[in-house]
Parts: structure tokens; sequence; C-alpha cells
């Protein structure tokens, strides 16, 4: 299960409460923001996200935190047994312990410290402890000093097209404002060649690290629905300015966007030239062949779509709804034309 936020940028509209952030801008602009919370499966070899939540912000949300904790403590109480919430690093460790979601794994930023779930010796100096050790994954540097690393309690290492992922794992850890006792969690940092900069996760799973990495790229299927939504679709363009219209348009795309990305996935892949010999079965090629193709061309099913069922008896049939009456015009002797006398 994948928990992301979704806004759909309207820097123009008036009473629009959201704000969401904007990387080309580096700030967060005014949006209408919305919590996708989705089940991450595969048809064939194509990993497809299937929309289950759909949360809006209410008007008690005082910011986008609050739409968050929502997202998380509806998405972990309906939680499978054999599912995992999986969520980027704009959601805090803290609000998924605090929400009680029985099993996490949450990106944190690199600069990410917790303690020890357990007291240090008692030096014989002073008062005696309160607070765990503390766990610095990543080495960092403060006032020019370098801070080095907690050498974790446990590494492995897999090889991966060719290339060696390396992880180090730190386990039985709590929050940096908490002291023993605490809601637990593991922190596990991965190294991949492939990029600059390491990957940094915390969870409550006792799976071993390459499970962890897995459901980290697990994650990103979700992106495709607002991609499917705002680009394929269309609906970044589409601009509402009514009270509801402006929440119940983006949503309807989101759905509309994973419905595009079933098809896409459930259908023969489309090469968009000859140079594309492997094509992938993806909502942007599906969109492409449908460009070529004349509505006409399109089957429609036989028989009606769906039956409206709306009360119709005190609408005028036949004749008596068609029938028209003639409008009865004054002419005032001014407005007469005028003729001409030979």
């Amino acid at each position: 299960m994948a928990c992301d936020l979704v806004g759909f940028f309207r820097p123009r509209l008036r009473g629009c409460v959201g704000k969401h952030y904007q990387s080309g801008a580096d700030q967060a602009l005014p949006a209408i923001v919305l919590a996708v919370v989705a089940a991450v499966g595969s048809i064939g070899k194509v990993r497809l996200p299937l929309v289950r939540l759909l949360l809006r912000i209410e008007p008690s949300d005082r910011s986008e935190a609050d739409l968050q904790r929502r997202a998380i403590t509806q998405a972990g109480a309906a939680l499978h047994p054999d599912e995992v919430l999986v969520v980027d690093a704009g959601f805090g460790v803290a609000a998924l312990l605090t929400a009680g979601v029985p099993r996490f794994g949450a990106r944190v930023a690199r600069n990410f410290t917790a303690r020890r779930n357990s007291l240090p010796v008692y030096k014989g100096r002073g008062g005696g402890p309160g607070y765990g050790e503390r766990v610095r994954p990543l080495p960092r540097t403060h006032k020019g000093k370098m801070i080095a690393a907690t050498p974790p309690d446990a590494t492995a290492q897999w090889v991966v097209a060719g290339r060696m992922i390396q992880a180090q794992v730190w386990d039985n850890l709590v929050l940096a404002t908490t002291q023993p006792g605490g809601p637990a969690f593991r922190g596990v940092v991965l190294h991949d060649p492939r990029y600059q900069d390491p990957l940094v996760l915390a969870t409550t799973l006792t799976v071993s690290a390459y499970a962890l990495w897995r459901l980290s790229r697990d994650r990103w299927p979700v992106e495709q629905v607002p991609l499917a939504a705002k680009q394929m679709i269309g609906a970044h363009r589409a601009f509402v300015f009514g009270g509801e219209s402006r929440h119940r348009l983006p949503e309807l795309a989101l759905l509309a966007g994973t419905i595009l990305a079933y098809v896409a996935a459930t259908s023969t892949a489309v090469a968009t030239g000859f140079w594309h010999r492997c094509c992938r079965p993806t909502c942007g090629r599906l969109r492409r062949g449908l460009l070529r193709v004349d509505f006409s061309e399109i089957p429609v099913p036989e028989g009606a779509l769906r039956k409206k069922a709306s009360v119709t008896g005190h609408v005028p049939m036949g004749v008596q709804g068609h029938r028209r009456r003639k409008s009865l015009i004054t002419l005032s002797a001014d407005s007469l034309p005028q003729q001409k006398v030979a």
C-alpha cells in the first residue's frame, strides 16, 4: 500500500486554502491537495496501482499535515495482514507511530537521528541517563566538525544488474525525543552506486534489507496516478471554480488516470515508431495510439450504455412536449415602418 499527496495547482483560484510544494518554483503554491492511497499489484510484468482511498482537505484541517495524518490513520486501519504502508519522505515517522500503523516503511531525511530503546550504562557521576544513546545513520558536519556515523548492528549486500548494493541496519530504535519503552522501529541505509545520495528508511518490519529495498521501489507506481491524470488526460489544464467542482474534478481525473493505466496494461503495447522493438504497455503509448483513431471508428456496444433512473412523469410527452406558443409582440406607432408616397 502506497500513500502520497497530489496537488492540482490553482495559483489564481480565489479561496484556495491548500498549498503544495512545487519543485519548479521551489516553494509551496496554492493548490487543490488530495491524499491518494493505492494498492500496488501487477498485471503481467507491469506494476500497477489500484486506488483505494481519496481524501480531500476539510475545513477543519489547518495545514497539509492534518490531511497526512488522516490519510495514514485510515490507510493503517484498512491494512490487510499481508500488506505494508510505504510512504515518501514527506510523511514523518512520528506521525506513523502516533497513528498506530502496524506495518510501514518510510523514507526519512539524510540527517535523521534516533535513539536506542535502552538506557546506556550509568557512569557513576551525576544523575542517571533518561534517554538512550543517539544513533546517526550517516555522518554529518556541524560547525566545521565531522560527526561520525553510528556503527550498524548488521550489514548486507547483493548484486543487481552488475552493481553492488550495500545495506546497513540498526535495530530496536525509538524517536530522538522518546524515552526507552516507546514504539520501536528499525533504521536502514541503502547505498546504490547508481545514485549519489544513499536511501535512508525507517520501518517496523523484521524482514531482510533486500525485501525493504524492493518495497521502497514498489512505492513508485503510485506516482503514475497523477501523471496519467495530469499529463495524459490533461487535468492540469482543466480549471473549474465551484466549491464542489474544484475538488470533484481532480478526484474524477485520478480515477480516470487509474482506469487508463489499467487499460494500457491489459492491452497490446503500441509502438510509436520502428525503433521501438520492446515497447511496454504504458498509458502514454496507449494515448498516442488513440490519437491516430477517428472517433467514428471506435466500436460502440449495442443497447443503452446506462439507464437513467429519473422521474419523468411530470414532463410533457409527444406533441405537447415540443409545442411552442407564439409570443405576442406589441408594436408602437413609432416602431412601424414608414411607407414612402410616390
